[in-house]
């Protein structure tokens, strides 16, 4: 199952109390205060792990508190420390604050590890007061709370090419023959109800990702069909590539709506570099294929590549284009 937005409770740990204790040893005659600081409490931080793809542990778990620091002792010993909390989450995962709004981190980079909440510090014990005045202090200092939140967990893919086009265009197909994801098939709209990320090799050692998104409808971005559940994941991929029915009965005009839905939800979605591939060319006559490789789309500069996905059609054309569409995309 895949999950991309979780709210969860945040908690670092509170700090040890301070002791208030005196020297009692024999060879001491006069004493004195000998109180421990308490320890710090542990502190909650958060881990990009590559291995992970979805929220849906956060599902079954709330609340994520780190370690209480341990209070202090006599003989001037100090509180062991709380211990800290690390929480990994997938790359692409932002982190919010539920009551204000605010984006605490972005975590977009595998492998970091950025702090989320920091534990309160532990409090000083009574042989931190001793003054000459005053040499027997019978008092010391709480420990402090740690920070807390509500935080809200949104996951974003990250991919090079994110593919954008109506229900039935083609998509999952198509991620299914240039690697290795297996998204569910069927002659249905709205066959893909979850994103689907895939990994297309060229060569032997170069590689670029591909993630196959839910199709847009009209009416997306204001949250019709999967509207927004779709369209916030195509934010972050590099490349946009529109897959367009060969037997839609317009071409241009389901070039537009796809480009106005993209628009309406994020102006910068709208100025990515775009490829466009007209799909399912293995159910025209030839004929008609022949007419269709000088097809031009209204509001595309580029010439759409006509594919097959059941009969390989252009495929690795296609997959040509892309790769070097985002080697250039990474160079600028």
């Amino acid at each position: 199952m895949f999950i991309d937005f979780v709210s969860i409770d945040i908690s670092a740990g509170k700090g040890g109390d301070g002791a208030v204790a005196f020297r009692r040893e024999k060879y001491v005659p006069k004493g004195g205060p000998s109180g421990g600081n308490g320890g710090d409490g542990g502190s909650v931080y958060i881990y990009a792990d590559h291995n992970l793809h979805t929220l849906l542990d956060f599902r079954y778990r709330k609340k994520y508190h780190a370690g209480n620091g341990q209070p202090g002792g006599s003989s001037l010993k100090d509180g062991k420390k709380g211990e800290d909390l690390l929480i990994k989450v997938p790359v692409g995962t932002i982190v919010k604050n539920a009551d204000t709004g605010e984006v605490v981190i972005d975590v977009n980079k595998a492998g970091e590890t950025h702090l989320l909440a920091k534990g309160g510090k532990g409090g000083k014990g009574n042989s931190n007061f001793a003054t000459p005045v005053n040499r027997t202090p019978r008092f010391a200092e709480p420990g402090k709370k740690g920070e807390s939140f509500k935080a809200e967990l949104e996951l974003k893919l990250l991919a090079d090419v994110g593919l954008v086009g109506f229900p039935n265009a083609g998509k999952s197909t198509f991620i299914s023959v240039v690697s290795e994801a297996k998204p569910k098939i069927a002659d249905y709209p709205f066959t893909t109800l979850e994103p689907n990320l895939g990994i297309v090799r060229v060569g032997d050692y170069d590689s670029f990702t591909v993630a196959d998104i839910p199709g847009i409808i009209e009416g997306a971005s204001e949250g019709k069909g999967l509207g927004l559940q779709f369209l916030k994941h195509i934010e972050r991929t590099g490349i946009l590539l529109f897959l367009i029915d060969v037997l839609s009965e317009n071409y241009d005009a389901d070039f537009a709506t796809l480009m106005k839905e993209l628009k309406n939800f994020s102006p910068k979605l709208a100025k990515k570099k775009k490829l466009v591939a007209l799909t399912k060319a293995d159910t025209l006559p030839e004929e008609e294929l022949v007419a269709l490789q000088k097809r031009k789309i209204k509001g595309y500069n580029g010439k759409p590549l006509v594919i097959s996905s059941a009969t390989g059609l252009n495929i690795e054309a296609l997959v040509n284009r892309l790769w070097h569409a985002v080697k250039e995309n990474e160079n600028k």
